[in-house]
């Protein structure tokens, strides 16, 4: 089968178009015929060696966790799915690389059942490659934030990937919901339901405005100046959940969030999608054979929307 390889940590130019076998299908796992997958950071922070510390990679490395397609062959004992099923999901293993975690930048990828659900009929395979990573990371922080119906919510980041869809999320749980962006996507974030206020100084007197009382609940997807805020926007017995500083959790007092593949989450985000409460952005495609130019775009950090690779 072709697959995206690297062999070695270092920029886009390390990824090249290689020819592997196909994987192996465990007991609990089914093999799935790749139609889309997607760009996420930590995909290029893995590729330059950033997060060498915390994951054990082994060389050759296929990139890509997300991923939506069709079932191919189903393990001894997968009850869950059939071939011929459309899934998409999160395929995170515990070893990045090697002959048996391959990822999602191939033709084939063996995907544990625990990592997968089925595609919402609503989606097209490249909107559904966009939602598993992104997707998830907002749900489960929503989900462990405690988000309600009635609540004033405050969502960082909210015009990129993970952020665009916790507003959706917290909108569809009945919340109100606070967006920080960039001006230029302040009309976006008003399309998706949120209250745009911009970055920098004066943010928690702009939240303030918006909420007098505080908001119920902060949820962070860039860290710095924005967890600083949080004392200053927050409501006593308010909380907060981050993705990227643990200060959120050790001196705030509310929670610091890894994102894990649950198949029982990617069936409700498929069922937010079915009722079209939520919606994937999908900012540029790209075939398989350019995936060192699909890292770059993603890696520039000035889309709007996932950077997906069509296999």
């Amino acid at each position: 089968m072709r697959a995206i390889t690297y062999s070695r940590y270092g920029g886009p130019e390390v990824l090249e178009t290689t020819d592997l076998p196909t994987p192996k299908v465990g007991p609990d796992s089914v093999l799935v015929r790749v139609r889309a997958a997607s760009v996420n950071p930590v995909d290029w922070k893995v590729r330059e060696g950033y997060l060498d510390q915390v994951m054990d990679v082994a060389f050759p490395v296929v990139p890509g966790w997300d991923v939506a397609g069709v079932v191919e062959r189903v393990g001894l004992d997968t009850p869950e799915l059939r071939v011929g099923d459309e899934v998409y999901g999160y395929v995170r293993k515990d070893v990045v690389g090697g002959e048996v975690s391959g990822g999602t930048f191939a033709e084939l990828v063996a995907a544990p059942v625990r990592t997968l659900a089925r595609k919402p009929a609503a989606w097209s395979f490249e909107e559904a490659a966009a939602v598993p990573l992104a997707g998830l990371t907002a749900y489960q922080t929503i989900r462990r934030a405690g988000v309600a119906e009635g609540q004033t919510v405050l969502v960082h980041a909210a015009a990129g990937g993970v952020g665009s869809f916790a507003v959706q999320i917290a909108k569809a749980l009945g919340a109100r919901v606070i967006g920080t962006a960039s001006e230029r996507n302040h009309d976006f974030l008003r399309s998706l339901g949120a209250e745009p206020v911009t970055y920098g100084d004066g943010l928690a007197d702009r939240v303030r405005a918006l909420a007098p009382e505080g908001v119920d609940v902060v949820l962070d997807y860039v860290g710095g100046d924005a967890l600083d805020s949080v004392p200053q926007v927050l409501r006593d017995g308010g909380t907060v959940a981050s993705i990227t500083d643990a200060r959120a959790r050790d001196e705030l007092g509310g929670h610091y969030v890894w994102v894990r593949p649950d198949a029982d989450d990617l069936a409700e985000l498929a069922r937010l999608g079915d009722e079209g409460l939520l919606r994937p952005e999908v900012a540029e495609v790209f075939d398989l054979a350019d995936a060192a130019d699909a890292h770059r775009a993603s890696q520039t950090g000035h889309v709007r929307g996932k950077v997906v690779v069509r296999v």
